[in-house]
């Protein structure tokens, strides 16, 4: 209290005579003397001065309001705490987030009635439309509703790591999916209380601002791919001979065959008055005969999720893998055919996405045509390789919106595999994966790439703030606009007019061009941010000097205007690998294909250092323990050589230095990579990048080979 009123007190403005006279005699009377005239009239003056705290308002001096209050008897000082509050969220969440109304800040049950829900949704939308947002707020799910189901909505949890015995116990029972009807969990929703769950989301100023999410499609061949994306993106069922897959082709070979072998792109949009999806085809369309174009799409769109069709084919799987590592997905949906299992090449993706470390979620397809008894099977099946010490994953079944809800807000963690069933013929399921994809968020790695702090230069988790790096993963050769490269944006900030390094050629030097043009979703924009997936026209460099693998970077700092040298390009790196499966060993001059980014090509490996660890990993479905460093029995001093070369066999752990076979190439710290020959064979990350007079002292002590 005393030093509120110091801080009022000082605050003020004091230039009364009067006043001044009183503390002079107040001073002459005695040094603790206190003129309580003067005191109580100060005291006075600072009492009407109205005090706006900055986390919430105060109707009177020490008495607070409710958030129950606020919502439901909504003042303008309500609506700017409202929209401060969901502003911090939004900021936090990449623009979009969910938020669970039913409790105070202090845990208290807020005991909502059907009319309160009524008021609190008013409440959000007009908060939502608030300057600092300028969004919309929907309802998704209101637990005290008989449509949503009254029961609790129940937050599964497991132990990290699950033991041999329970995991072998776990393979021979039944299909145990955590769902949101059971759980032991203790939430504050299980204690009866009505939640309230609402999508806030900001509304984009331009096609730079879109929300995006890249989702890549893996799975075995005829599992229902490129079918699910034309139901979920045209918004028709499928007839069962494959009409809504025939608009993603790209090729006549594919149209003829109905497989997919190239890599695939499709959109679908989520509207910006209440995130319903925009289809391809809608009413107005169809009249004119005509399905709408991205460039509508994007213009109606609040959020986006970019789909990736791969191709399920094994003689196709070289360029799955260059998809899955240059697309930069956010997630994996892996489809699953009811009637064929977790088989062929749906487990060599599965691994795949856990080499990379790209959370995966589960759609199960034609369950329509499916018998009961093969799809328990196959849900059997699932649940084994899901729960495995290899992959120790928690299945997740989604059945409902409810479920569908829980399991995107879980699905932050890696641990949480969700699993759909669902029919592209009689639509059973279709809602709840729309709904997932809805309010599904980006990635962590992707949230912190795209951080809008605006001057903070010096956060490292700002990519935006760093030098531009652009990997190129397509090139064309547009009539009237020349050289078009596509890629994404790793890092940095590119605009329109920037001068560029781009390279390495085959002889690893840069050339300089300029940036003639910029489009996000087939859209012209001006700029594009950290982890956007682009296309940029270049000028004056002609196609047969661009390749798949090359990167542009800033030739100037964007702040300090100082020219910078181009990067690194270098032929020779060093990476700490795990041998996946081999069928026999791994030595000195052992050649396989390297992916890295969008980078592609063969190596050879030029030395192997051994390191002492222990791990476990999972080949296509099969548990392996990483041993450790394998030196027992093959040689005589234990080094772990044979006939003086160093061996790898399946499951060891090395530092391997590996040299590009044709030209350098320039590779990121810190990057993963995957080699292989035919299936995939070990995954690793990118831990030295040697410098040219290391290649020459490298070459040098080789004898120059």
């Amino acid at each position: 209290m005393d030093k509120t009123i110091d801080h009022r007190i000082t605050a003020l403005n004091i230039n009364d005579d009067s006043t001044t006279q009183s503390m002079m005699s107040s001073s002459a009377a005695g040094k603790y003397a206190v003129d309580t005239t003067m005191f109580d009239s100060l005291v006075e003056k600072a009492s009407s001065i109205s005090v706006v705290t900055t986390a919430e308002s105060v109707s009177d001096f020490g008495q607070k309001r409710t958030l129950k209050q606020r919502y439901l008897e909504l003042t303008d000082n309500d609506v700017d705490f409202i929209a401060d509050r969901l502003s911090m969220q939004l900021d936090v969440n990449g623009g979009e987030t969910v938020l669970a109304i039913g409790t105070e800040d202090d845990g208290a049950s807020m005991e909502l009635t059907d009319g309160d829900v009524t008021a609190v949704s008013a409440a959000l939308e007009k908060a939502a439309k608030h300057p600092s947002i300028a969004g919309f707020a929907r309802l998704l799910l209101d637990t005290g509703t008989a449509g949503s189901g009254s029961g609790p909505m129940a937050v599964t949890h497991a132990r990290e790591i699950v033991d041999k015995k329970t995991a072998k116990k776990d393979q021979q029972a039944a299909p145990s999916f955590a769902s949101s009807s059971s759980s032991s969990a203790t939430t504050s929703s299980q204690k009866n209380v009505r939640m309230v769950h609402f999508l806030v989301r900001r509304n984009p100023v331009s096609t730079e601002s879109i929300i995006e999410v890249r989702v890549a499609v893996v799975g075995n061949v005829d599992a229902g791919k490129s079918t699910m994306l034309g139901v979920l993106t045209q918004g028709s069922l499928d007839d069962g001979r494959g009409r809504a897959r025939v608009a993603l082709f790209r090729h006549k070979h594919e149209l003829d065959s109905g497989r997919t072998s190239s890599v695939g792109l499709e959109i679908l949009g989520f509207d910006r008055s209440a995130g319903d999806p925009v289809r391809h085809t809608d009413a107005h369309q169809i009249s004119q005969h005509r399905k709408m174009d991205w460039h509508a799409v994007c213009s109606r769109a609040s959020k986006l999720v970019s789909f990736l069709d791969l191709a399920g084919h094994e003689k196709y799987l070289k360029t799955t893998i260059f998809g899955m590592s240059s697309g930069s997905p956010d997630y994996v949906m892996l489809m699953v055919g009811a009637n064929a299992g977790l088989t062929g090449m749906a487990r060599e993706h599965l691994g795949l996405a856990l080499a990379l470390g790209v959370p995966v979620f589960v759609v199960i397809t034609k369950i329509d045509m499916c018998p009961p008894s093969v799809l328990d099977t196959t849900l059997k099946q699932l649940t084994k390789v899901l729960r495995s010490s290899g992959c120790r994953k928690i299945p997740l079944a989604v059945n409902d919106r409810r479920a569908a809800l829980m399991a995107a807000s879980r699905f932050v963690s890696q641990r949480v595999c969700p699993v759909f069933q669902v029919s592209n013929v009689t639509g059973e399921g279709i809602d709840n994966l729309l709904t997932f994809l809805n309010i599904l968020q980006l990635s962590h790695a992707r949230r912190r790439a795209t951080s809008t702090k605006e001057g903070d230069v010096q956060d490292t988790n700002n990519k935006s703030a760093l030098p531009l790096r652009y990997d190129i993963n397509e090139t064309f050769n547009v009539p009237f606009v020349g050289t078009v490269v596509s890629g994404v944006l790793a890092a940095g900030e590119v605009r329109v007019g920037d001068s560029v390094w781009l390279g390495p050629d085959f002889h690893g030097a840069f050339v300089a061009t300029t940036i003639k043009g910029i489009h996000r979703k087939r859209v012209e924009v001006e700029s594009a941010q950290a982890g956007q997936s682009v296309s940029l026209a270049l000028r004056k460099i002609s196609r047969q000097l661009v390749r798949n693998g090359m990167v542009i970077t800033s030739k100037a700092d964007r702040i300090t205007q100082q020219p910078l040298a181009p990067p690194i390009a270098s032929g020779t790196f060093e990476a700490e690998i795990v041998v996946l499966y081999h069928s026999t060993t791994i030595t000195p001059r052992y050649q396989a294909m390297v992916h890295c980014g969008c980078v592609r090509q063969s190596a050879r490996v030029l030395s192997i250092t051994h390191v002492d660890t222990t791990a476990t990993h999972t080949v296509r479905g099969v548990d392996v323990e990483v041993r450790s460093a394998y030196t027992a029995g093959n040689s005589a001093d234990g080094s772990g050589s044979a006939n003086g070369s160093t061996l790898l066999r399946t499951g060891d752990r090395a530092r391997v230095l590996f040299q590009f076979i044709r030209h350098p190439e320039c590779l990121a710290v810190d990057s993963r990579l995957i080699f292989r020959e035919g299936r995939t064979k070990g995954v690793g990350k990118v831990i030295r990048i040697l410098t040219k007079d290391e290649e020459d002292a490298l070459i040098e002590s080789r004898g120059g080979s």
